[in-house]
């Protein structure tokens, strides 16, 4: 197990996991502070839309019915709406406190006290009065744990299936390391005939290193018998003539009695009894050696924000002597999120308010077919030349003769975002007289 735990494919896991897990760490934190810092910025964005959505209202009746509309079953846990007018009435769902501890929301409905929980919170002066627009952190506070349990149910068991198929490996491995580590150990001990015997089931790498660990073992094998048929074959054929020389030696050495001759031939058979010696010992070695925004959307009553708008507005087009009616079904859903689309609506009327004269006529309409849902808002105001109305879109783009009218070119731009994000396409037609605004919303 000690080898084990050293052995390289282990490292290699153990090295791959910690990698993996501090990859995985470090792309989880970024993920949630990303979403919660997006989740945040959407609701900030939420609570400017919904302030500009009240701005536009003309007056405080219209904010406090808009706010009270609103704020009908809506729940306070999650939007509170909240509008003091200057004689101190409450309209909508909340109304807010301060004391020494800091602000609080209490809930208007009846039975309800202290709302719990924290809340963004946006508040504005408007026409004498207070409105504030308060949005639940709920979902941002729900992060934390869903982010845990991702963390939990996708990188442990990750970690630990890693660490196991790890060790599986490395024990695989350690056992195919063995053989050649065996083999090599033999042939270090002079068996030459060893060799690594390879399976089926072994990884490419290791398969390449036993081959070639046979390959040399081979080689080598095949070098030393060579030399040792060489030595063999040098001692066998040199082992007869030095006996030769041997015996003949002696046979001289009987022929001379005394003399120098004498001493020359008893040193030559001594040379040649060593020679002798040093063929016969390598005939004796030679022996030896052979061994790897939408998610938010919900169904919306078009027909009903529609109408909402038209309730709203009315009093400001009345006191320019306008008239804003609306024609189609009471109830027409689509699937969006509701304060855009308000926004949307309210842009269209509030542009065919500004932009037409006294006693103008601006009809918001909905027609639903099998294919499309339409939305209109037509007036019968100056309109738009035709040249200009692809130009009209573009941001703070505004006619010439706007220029000394309220406005900042962000209207028809706001209304063709948002149909867009809802898969919807805005047109502009000639109303001869007037223009109408067409949003067409598939079904």
């Amino acid at each position: 197990m000690k080898r084990l735990w050293r052995s390289m494919p282990l490292r290699l896991a153990l090295m791959l996991v910690v990698l993996f897990g501090t990859v995985s760490l470090l792309s989880l934190a970024a993920s949630y502070a990303f979403t919660r810092a997006a989740f945040e910025q959407s609701i900030r964005d939420d609570l400017a839309q919904d302030l500009a959505g009240f701005r536009a209202a003309p007056s405080a009746r219209a904010v406090a019915a808009l706010v009270q509309a609103e704020s009908k079953g809506t729940d306070p846990d999650r939007l509170v709406l909240s509008y003091v007018t200057r004689t101190d009435q409450i309209f909508g769902n909340g109304a807010v406190g301060r004391d020494d501890e800091g602000f609080h929301i209490i809930s208007l409905e009846e039975g309800r006290a202290e709302l719990k929980g924290e809340y963004l919170a946006l508040s504005a002066r408007l026409y004498g009065g207070r409105l504030t627009i308060a949005r639940s952190r709920a979902e941002i506070e729900a992060l934390q744990p869903v982010f845990l349990n991702i963390l939990w149910i996708s990188l442990l068991p990750t970690v630990l299936i890693a660490l196991s198929g790890g060790l599986i490996l490395a024990r695989r491995s350690q056992r195919h390391v063995e053989v050649i580590r065996g083999a090599l150990e033999r042939m270090t001990g002079g068996d030459l005939g060893a060799r690594v015997v390879t399976g089926r089931r072994w990884s490419d790498d290791l398969l390449r290193i036993g081959t070639t660990v046979n390959g040399m073992a081979g080689a080598q094998e095949r070098s030393v018998m060579a030399l040792r048929q060489v030595s063999s074959d040098i001692a066998h054929d040199l082992k007869t003539p030095v006996q030769r020389v041997s015996l003949r030696l002696e046979a001289l050495a009987e022929a001379v009695e005394d003399g120098q001759a004498a001493e020359l031939v008893a040193q030559t058979r001594d040379e040649v009894d060593e020679i002798s010696a040093v063929f016969q010992s390598l005939l004796q070695l030679a022996q030896v050696e052979n061994g790897a925004l939408k998610e938010q959307f919900a169904p919306v009553n078009l027909a009903q924000l529609c109408q909402t708008m038209v309730e709203v507005y009315e009093p400001t087009a009345s006191q320019r002597n306008q008239t804003v009616m609306y024609t189609g079904p009471d109830e027409v859903s689509v699937q969006g999120e509701k304060n855009l689309l308000g926004q949307l609506v309210a842009n269209l009327i509030e542009n065919a308010l500004r932009h037409t004269d006294e006693a103008a006529q601006i009809s918001v309409a909905i027609v639903q077919t099998p294919n499309e849902i339409i939305l209109s808002v037509t007036d019968d105001g100056p309109g738009i030349p035709k040249s200009e109305f692809d130009r009209v879109t573009q941001r703070l783009y505004r006619l010439d003769r706007s220029r000394n009218t309220p406005g900042n070119g962000l209207g028809l731009s706001l209304v063709d975002g948002v149909a867009r994000l809802h898969g919807a396409k805005m047109e502009l037609n000639d109303a001869d007289p007037g223009l109408r605004v067409i949003i067409k919303f598939a079904t």
